[in-house]
């Protein structure tokens, strides 16, 4: 999570089924990983596979780190909700 530019790095990555990713906040703002659209303040720009439950980091103070294993294959969006107006958005591709 970066703060100069405003970003997810890298902002789009490919795993396997059963891989873990983890952000870290190496910025000096507060930054937050989530694919809960609820939370997003355009729902539509984060997805999850049907029945799989959204990740959410909650706020990630400066060298703070969320760990996140993604157990279903799908194409996953997620927003910073701090930054999504600024384009904070990332996407995780899960393969078998």
């Amino acid at each position: 999570m970066l703060d100069m530019p405003l970003a997810f790095r890298p902002n789009v990555i490919k795993i396997k089924v059963g891989d873990s990713v983890e952000w870290e906040n190496v910025g000096n703002a507060v930054h937050h990983a989530t694919s809960d659209p609820s939370l997003a303040i355009k729902p539509a720009e984060v997805t999850n596979p049907p029945g799989a439950e959204p990740f959410d980091s909650g706020f990630l103070r400066p060298g703070e780190t969320f760990t996140h294993i993604f157990t279903a294959p799908a194409e996953y969006k997620y927003t910073c909700v701090v930054h999504e107006a600024k384009g904070m958005i990332g996407t995780i591709i899960v393969v078998q």
